[in-house]
């Protein structure tokens, strides 16, 4: 609802465009002088002012003019006496939308608030969508254009998201760096009731705590050193959309009440201002760390945790989910060719094995990083094993032992090293299964088992 801030040291006037704004469905605040109205601009979000000029103390001119250096969008109306017609203009070239000349009938005053609220509705859309265009030209980067998986941990994934897309239900997303928190976010807002709204992500981990307030929250022109206009913040401009607040884990325990407050009351004040702001957010949270251990060890809020925590999704690694690797392949091999090698369409056998035996640390995303590089290298129409990094080309020097890159157990290190003796035997072989298993030293009734259960043949 639009609020009105009527300022008139005649009671009668003021009174009367009180009642008038208030018929018109409208919230009006009212001040009996150009200082009492200032204050009440600063504590309330106004969406219209009508200041009368001549006023003893802080004038109408004075007002307006202070108006526009705090909230140049807010549009501004003078009340002007037979006589100071001239006066007014002169208003209006200062930033004034109209003028009202007393004596003045309901139906006037009605027009031009209707006016004038069109142009703040106007003015807020124009500035909340030069804010958006601001934030996706930031974003004009991302890695990801859709999820690929058909791996039975992958369909349980979709499956939650099925179910939580069309509700208003906060989503939590776990998983290591790179499996995809974001994608699953941005498919989420797609399949939702607020699709056609923003949607806004925050790397929660990326920024120190006083400039993370300002990018959640906004912040008021000369709230801090540098802060030379308004500006708002994700939230603001997530509104009737979607909140991606990634790594949420890192957020500080005085922002972490902060954040409870706007998810339990859906309001909020920028730094520095004291009008309350109220939005309509669905929010998406992740993170790559343990939230419980966090909560139990007291770095992150037990109730913001449950809030945050309504529907969980887990994603897995990719190393838990082998069998998606060439549907991987082949999906980034048509999104990457077009701008690294437009005559690449597929990937060699014993390529993709050793893309099949590897480990993957950085889950989707390295194996993103491992095709475009590839791509680039590719001398034919197909990715050799040539054409893959050194790490992959298996580039040790004889007899060394590489420690695999990232957070592995035993048991799995020892598993990756026995898939990858296998295919290097099984290659060397041409596949003969009798000649590999000579090779391995072992039976073959052993070697059939262990190709069953690598997927390799």
């Amino acid at each position: 609802m639009p609020t009105i801030l009527i300022i008139d040291d005649n009671e009668t006037i003021r009174i009367g465009l009180q009642q008038v704004v208030r018929k018109m469905g409208h919230t009006a605040l009212i001040a009996a002088s150009g200082a009492e109205g200032l204050q009440l601009f600063k504590k309330h979000d106004v969406s219209f002012v009508i200041t009368d000029l001549k006023m003893e103390g802080i004038d109408g001119v004075h007002v307006l003019r202070s108006i526009m250096e705090t909230e140049p969008d807010c549009p501004a109306m003078i009340i002007t006496a037979f006589g100071t017609v001239e006066t007014a203009v002169e208003a209006m070239k200062i930033g004034a939308f109209d003028f009202l000349q007393k004596p003045f009938a309901p139906e006037v005053v009605r027009l031009k608030v209707e006016r004038a609220l069109e142009l703040a509705a106007a003015r807020k859309a124009r500035h909340r969508l030069e804010g958006e265009n601001e934030y996706l030209r930031g974003e004009s980067g991302g890695r990801y254009s859709e999820l690929v998986g058909s791996a039975p941990c992958m369909q349980a994934v979709f499956h939650i998201m099925d179910k939580v897309a069309p509700t208003d239900s906060s989503v939590f997303v776990a998983g290591e760096s790179g499996t995809g928190k974001e994608l699953v976010a941005r498919a989420i807002h797609t399949k939702s009731r607020c699709a056609n709204g923003p949607f806004i992500k925050v790397n929660c981990g990326a920024l120190p705590e006083t400039l993370l307030e300002s990018e959640l929250f906004g912040h008021e022109k000369g709230s801090f050193t540098g802060a030379i206009r308004r500006k708002l913040g994700r939230f603001e401009l997530a509104d009737g959309g979607t909140l991606f607040l990634d790594e949420i884990g890192d957020v500080s325990p005085a922002l972490q009440l902060k954040l409870l407050r706007v998810l339990q009351e859906k309001e909020f004040e920028r730094v520095g201002g004291e009008a309350t702001i109220q939005v309509n957010v669905r929010v998406i949270s992740a993170t790559n760390k343990d939230l419980k251990t966090e909560v139990a060890e007291g770095r992150f809020r037990e109730d913001l945790y449950y809030r945050l925590h309504i529907v969980p999704i887990q994603l897995p690694p990719l190393r838990d989910r082998r069998d998606d690797i060439p549907a991987l392949v082949s999906h980034f091999i048509v999104k990457l060719a077009p701008r690294t090698n437009q005559q690449a369409t597929r990937i060699a056998d014993d390529a993709l094995g050793r893309l099949m035996s590897y480990h993957w640390p950085g889950n989707v995303r390295e194996l993103e990083n491992v095709i475009e590089q590839s791509l680039v290298f590719a001398e034919t129409d197909h990715i050799t094993l040539s054409a893959l990094p050194e790490f992959l080309r298996g580039g040790a020097e004889e007899g060394s032992l590489a420690l695999p890159r990232g957070e592995m157990s035993l048991p799995e290190i020892l598993e990756d090293l026995e898939r990858q003796l296998i295919l290097k035997a099984f290659h060397k072989a041409d596949g003969v299964k009798t000649e590999t298993a000579r090779l391995l030293g072992i039976k073959t009734s052993a070697l059939y088992y262990k190709l069953e259960k690598y997927k390799i043949a």
